[in-house]
């Protein structure tokens, strides 16, 4: 098993998330490409995207359910900074996870989290587990504490 996917799994159990990680055999790197392997609805699908304070430079994370696009102004006034996407060199050294893998929970280090409002109208959610083609379901609430995120009006 992959480091990161160990870091997820441990950062679930120590925040009392129960999660089962799930390797798909094919890619869930897309929002698109995860529902069709979850079996389940786009929108149930959270895309964790990585941006970077352009003046403090620190890492925001923000899940957004995977029919939605994310408001960067919006964004942007919750982070009281403007917003540049982040370098993905820069969110593999800092979060230890690659773009397509990047989980709700189990950074190297702590970041600053938003989730969409739209993701707590589900039973559940699926966030990817750390690598390319792994996930795990969670209560959207649960999740959403686990990741120590505060709720927002994200989707433009």
């Amino acid at each position: 098993m992959s480091k990161s996917i160990k870091r997820v799994e441990e950062a679930a159990k120590e925040s009392g998330l129960t999660i089962e990680v799930r390797r798909m055999g094919e890619s869930t790197r897309t929002a698109e490409e995860a529902a069709a392997q979850c079996g389940c609805a786009v929108a149930q699908i959270v895309k964790s995207l990585i941006f970077q304070g352009k003046d403090s430079g620190r890492l925001l994370l923000f899940l957004v359910a995977g029919n939605n696009r994310l408001d960067t102004e919006k964004a942007a006034a919750l982070a009281g900074e403007a917003l540049e996407r982040a370098d993905p060199r820069l969110i593999r050294e800092r979060t230890g996870f690659a773009i397509g893998g990047v989980s709700p929970i189990g950074h190297l280090e702590p970041v600053a989290a938003f989730a969409d409002e739209a993701l707590l109208g589900f039973d559940v959610v699926w966030a990817a587990a750390g690598a390319h083609d792994a996930v795990f379901s969670a209560e959207p609430n649960a999740l959403v504490a686990a990741a120590g995120a505060r709720v927002a009006q994200l989707a433009g």
